[in-house]
């Protein structure tokens, strides 16, 4: 059945143009002037996707949105406002909202808006019946995945495919971003297309910006010749950008732009570039925590943060290590031309109780060791080489306070450095090494006034 959209717009002549637009797209289409007679519509007619504008007579377009989420959790809702309130589209994102078009747009941004987002939908929905599917196991080549974690992110990975939605991967330094952005793109409709992959922290932050959006000649000392940058070398197919969350603050301008409009500039010039990318995003840093210290844009983090996939560090899927264990042996045995067949109950047991800090990456290299030094055909204990000092160290002390929470442990560190500097939130802040804004947002969370410091 074709998606049903409700239009909650009070300009007849935009929501006409919106009706017919939308309509030729092979969707059906329920217009409303006003956010009263919307939430009527929404109760009584099967909507699949709501676009409303911000600005409404009466009852505003954000207080229709909370109104519409109360109602059905699941709906995804779309929100137009004028080009000048950003403030209020990123605050429409926090209730809720799927996405946001700043006024004015054109026809094809707003069929494309409400394409992605109805496809993230669907992603969402086949998500859940894979929760309930038991027994569905997902095999992606390169990717090992026997642990029911692992299989979970494989899961996403088939699903999002599909769709050409952002996608934001998240987890530690080495579990593997990298072979999951891949497996995104060659399961996908794009898998004929180019994988482009950069990391914004191999690349001097003043060069970050022509690597991704390229240069005209002359637009600094050297560039003797025009140049394409990543993301038009990634046309028809995927860029995959490693470490999103130290991209500085101008070039995250420019890739707002981009997601949002499929445009830029080259550095330098003035002739406009569109593209056709499905940008695949990666961190293993804390966004939210960015956020609040003012170091990462919220509007771009939203745009990013479509379908977050969260990769699990290697200590919490570790049923995954003997298949991992026995794929870089096969692999660094056959590239050293040596014999080497098994790995023996103790070895193995030596990799099962390391804690692996570095992860899948890490568990490789160790791997690559034990098969240059083993002298026989099964790798034995002795040919196991890994941080004893770290594992003792992370076997002496426990990881939080016995009985205590994270967030528990949290909250008892941030009373204690108020303690500690008699008050004083700005001494306190350095003691922690937060910034001003991220101590009062925490302080806010724990019921603590923001009184003026005398």
């Amino acid at each position: 059945m074709k998606p049903t959209i409700l239009i909650v717009e009070d300009e007849a002549r935009m929501r006409r143009l919106l009706e017919l637009s939308l309509g030729e797209e092979g969707y059906a289409t329920l217009a409303a002037e006003n956010a009263e007679a919307g939430l009527k519509l929404l109760g009584r007619e099967p909507v699949d996707l709501l676009l409303t504008d911000l600005k409404l007579p009466g009852m505003s377009g954000l207080e229709l949105l909370e109104a519409a989420r109360r109602a059905r959790a699941e709906l995804p809702v779309i929100v137009m406002t004028a080009y000048g309130s950003v403030e209020s589209a990123v605050g429409a994102m926090k209730a809720g909202a799927s996405d946001y078009v700043l006024k004015p747009f054109s026809l094809d941004e707003i069929k494309l808006v409400v394409r992605r987002a109805l496809d993230v939908r669907r992603l969402r929905e086949e998500n859940r019946d894979l929760r309930e599917a038991l027994g569905k196991r997902y095999d992606v080549s390169g990717i090992v995945a026997q642990s029911a974690k692992m299989q979970e992110v494989l899961g996403l990975v088939e699903r999002v495919a599909q769709t050409n939605s952002t996608v934001l991967l998240c987890g530690e330094s080495g579990v593997g971003k990298d072979l999951v952005a891949r497996a995104i793109h060659q399961r996908s409709r794009r898998a004929r297309g180019p994988y482009v992959k950069i990391n914004s922290t191999a690349i001097p932050e003043n060069l970050l910006e022509s690597e991704l959006f390229g240069y005209e000649k002359g637009a600094f000392t050297g560039a003797a010749s025009s140049k394409p940058g990543k993301f038009e070398l990634a046309d028809g197919g995927t860029l995959f950008l490693d470490e999103i969350g130290d991209v500085p603050p101008p070039v995250q301008v420019k890739l707002l732009r981009v997601l949002q409009e499929r445009e830029f500039e080259r550095l330098g010039g003035t002739k406009t570039v569109k593209v056709d990318v499905r940008l695949v995003a990666a961190t293993n840093r804390d966004l939210r925590a960015a956020l609040e210290e003012g170091t990462f844009r919220e509007d771009l983090y939203y745009r990013l943060n479509v379908v977050p996939i969260n990769i699990p560090p290697l200590r919490d899927h570790k049923e995954d290590i003997p298949a991992l264990a026995a794929l870089f042996l096969r692999k660094f045995a056959e590239s050293s031309d040596k014999t080497i067949l098994e790995i023996s109950p103790a070895a193995m047991e030596r990799l099962m109780l390391f804690h692996w800090p570095g992860n899948v990456r890490e568990l490789e290299n160790v791997m690559e060791r034990a098969v240059a030094l083993s002298p026989g055909p099964v790798l034995e204990p002795r040919d196991i080489l890994i941080d004893e000092m770290a594992q003792k160290q992370a076997d002496a002390a426990p990881f939080l306070p016995a009985g205590m929470t994270l967030e528990q442990w949290e909250d008892e560190m941030i009373r204690e450095a108020m303690r500690r500097a008699g008050g004083n939130k700005s001494q306190a802040a350095r003691l922690l090494g937060l910034s001003r804004n991220a101590l009062r947002y925490r302080l806010s969370k724990l019921g603590i006034p923001d009184e003026p410091e005398s």
